[in-house]
């Protein structure tokens, strides 16, 4: 495996001794899910290239973007206290229905309120869930946005914009149903390796849609 290698529908924009960061495409899942029909993901079939490679981290299926992967389970075991201590910095970038301005910050208490399929909102017995936004550009019906989480709660990034109005296009669950994936893709990933000691941060281009609003 190696940089700029393509296969699958994934591909990869770095890749080190202990380290490999790819791209997951909008309907594929990270990791199998329950049932026959749920085994094909990004971490099956990465292994199928190489056996030791770990998921330190997952996106939800209909989120496109960058995933980590460790090399070892020793590389697993570092590259996770990175994202348990909230080392990691995460970027991602979405359009939402209706306008927004300027920026802000959500700040709420997030918990499952519902199994199947699962959907999350605020409940006062719910993990403390911290996302900022900022506006990148502005359309009639919808706004692109910067959204970076603290914490990292299941469906957080959908729960929140829809909890402030706003919710994410594409979404099944939360949004509002459109022609083509979910528009929310994580676009850049920063942190200290966990080896080298030195800083790495891996970026994707821009994010395009067939049908941008």
């Amino acid at each position: 495996m190696r940089t700029g290698w393509t296969a699958d529908g994934y591909s990869v924009l770095h890749c080190d001794d202990w380290l490999v960061v790819v791209t997951k495409p909008s309907g594929l899942l990270s990791q199998p899910g329950r049932g026959a029909h749920l085994q094909d993901s990004l971490i099956t079939r990465l292994q199928r290239v190489e056996s030791d490679l770990h998921l330190v981290h997952r996106l939800d299926r209909d989120t496109s973007g960058l995933v980590l992967l460790a090399r070892g389970l020793e590389s697993l075991r570092r590259c996770s206290a990175l994202f348990a201590a909230r080392k990691v910095s995460k970027l991602y970038e979405a359009e939402v229905s209706g306008s927004l301005q300027g920026s802000g910050r959500i700040d709420s208490r997030l918990a499952r309120l519902e199994r199947d399929p699962p959907r999350y909102g605020v409940h006062p017995d719910g993990r403390s869930s911290l996302t900022l936004w900022r506006v990148r550009r502005r359309g009639t019906n919808a706004t692109r946005l910067w959204i970076r989480p603290l914490t990292g709660r299941s469906h957080q990034l959908r729960a929140h914009l829809s909890g402030i109005g706003h919710p994410i296009l594409g979404d099944p669950i939360y949004g509002e149903q459109i022609e083509g994936p979910m528009r929310l893709h994580a676009r850049a990933l920063g942190f200290v390796h966990p080896f080298t000691g030195r800083r790495i941060r891996v970026s994707t281009s821009e994010v395009t849609y067939s049908h941008d609003s």
